[in-house]
């Protein structure tokens, strides 16, 4: 196997370790996809069916779609919702469950199940998909701009609110009195 070599003795991995490898990448799918449902589930539930100030909390809500999806039930005073800002802070509103839906119309295209029977026509689909996608693209030297366009003014922000010039190193004058410290 040529995939990897031991940095010192050259030695390459062995085939037994690589079929390991393989046979790991699948390990816990199940669970990771029963999360990503429970996740899809509390927030169809919260979006459609919870009524604020009714007889069961968010965490009540949360605590029944867990015992319906998850191996290990969460501890009672898990409150994993407090940090979910995919669907209180993100704007999915309710649209959680699109990553699961994505990730079943893939497997349905690459398993060649999708609605394009014609063999012929998948060069063509996927001719369309490199037009509508990658072709409009950003080119490299955008993408450059545009990230060095934020990084400034993530520089400008940060140096303001922290009175520290974050490039020299140093700190500014201003609302806050640097001291140094010694450990």
């Amino acid at each position: 196997m040529s995939i990897a070599k031991h940095y010192e003795t050259g030695e390459t991995l062995p085939e037994d370790v690589y079929l390991k490898l393989l046979a790991a990448r699948t390990f816990r799918a199940g669970s990771l996809s029963l999360r990503q449902i429970k996740f899809a589930t509390v927030d169809l539930e919260l979006h459609s069916k919870y009524v604020p100030g009714g007889s069961e909390t968010i965490y009540d809500v949360d605590q029944r779609v867990s015992k319906r999806t998850q191996v290990i039930p969460p501890l009672p005073e898990d409150r994993f919702l407090c940090s979910f800002s995919h669907i209180f802070a993100g704007g999915y509103a309710a649209g959680y469950y699109s990553y699961k839906w994505a990730e079943v119309l893939s497997a349905f295209e690459d398993a060649g199940l999708d609605d394009k029977k014609d063999s012929e026509a998948k060069p063509l689909v996927a001719n369309h998909r490199h037009r509508s996608t990658v072709e409009k693209m950003s080119s490299e030297s955008e993408l450059e701009e545009f990230f060095a366009a934020a990084e400034k003014e993530d520089q400008k922000r940060f140096s303001e609110k922290y009175n520290y010039d974050f490039i020299k190193e140093v700190p500014l004058e201003g609302r806050y009195e640097w001291v140094r410290f010694k450990p």
